[in-house]
């Protein structure tokens, strides 16, 4: 548990130096670092607890019942994200790139 706790304290600091990038590219982006890190702090929690019941099976159904659960989550999760991630980059780009009133 305390290699992961590091892992989330080095993850923070590279999504605050990233979001410190992004404030100063032409796209913003402010909005697409908080959704990247916000889903990257999910997805370590959720790749934590997966390790936790899986330390805890009692047998191999166990293992099989676990691992299966947890890859359908990641799908969910996986697909609520690629979505969010379009979305606050189209945000983004839209912003950026403001077009000509004709």
């Amino acid at each position: 548990m305390a290699q992961v706790e590091r892992l989330v304290d080095k993850t923070g600091d590279y999504f605050s130096l990233m979001q410190k990038a992004f404030s100063f590219s032409p796209m913003g982006g402010i909005e697409l670092a908080e959704k990247m890190r916000s889903y990257t702090e999910q997805n370590i929690s959720t790749a934590s607890n997966f390790v936790h019941k899986l330390s805890q099976a009692k047998d191999f159904q166990d293992i099989i019942r676990i691992q299966t659960e947890y890859m359908q989550t990641q799908f969910s999760i996986w697909a609520e994200q690629t979505s969010g991630l379009a979305e606050a980059f189209t945000k983004a780009a839209t912003s950026a790139v403001k077009l000509p009133k004709i």
